[in-house]
């Protein structure tokens, strides 16, 4: 089985980009944040290694915004269409980017892995049967595959 390559980009198609190998794991999220960063009920957003995002074309403009956590957030967009493509959240710093899975050519290969703060999850988003869902935030070590585990203890070393 040949290695996980998936391609995406802004609206506009001034910025082009490549996933290069699965993502550690797919959050959607229902926090009211993301919400409101989205104007959408939830963020599908694709954790990966920044060194496993090639930039194909372009160059995305870094707006600084403020998040939940206080420590704010990096999101990477388009300086034409203004589309957001990924960020960096104050936690994961650099190495981890939380690409915007509705950006790739071909979003409906990556699925959510968990529904995340469905505490505020909008009352008429239904979730399937049997999928992770949680009301707040999780642990990783219940909830990732364990390659995924390994790959992030690589980051942090």
């Amino acid at each position: 089985m040949g290695e996980f390559l998936a391609e995406g980009g802004c609206t506009c198609r001034a910025v082009r980009y490549r996933m290069v190998g699965k993502p550690l794991f797919v959050h959607c999220c229902h926090c009211r944040w993301c919400q409101r960063e989205t104007g959408a009920s939830f963020a599908l957003n694709a954790m990966i290694e920044a060194d496993r995002v090639e930039l194909l074309q372009g160059k995305p403009e870094v707006v600084n915004t403020p998040s939940n956590s206080g420590r704010g957030q990096k999101i990477s967009r388009c300086p034409v269409c203004r589309i957001a493509l990924w960020s960096n959240y104050g936690g994961g710093g650099d190495v981890v980017r939380f690409v915007r899975v509705g950006t790739l050519d071909e979003p409906d290969r990556l699925p959510p892995d968990i529904h995340i703060f469905t505490s505020s999850k909008q009352p008429w988003v239904v979730l399937p049967p049997g999928m992770p869902a949680v009301a707040e935030y999780y642990d990783s070590a219940q909830y990732w595959p364990p390659q995924s585990l390994e790959r992030r203890k690589a980051l942090k070393r």
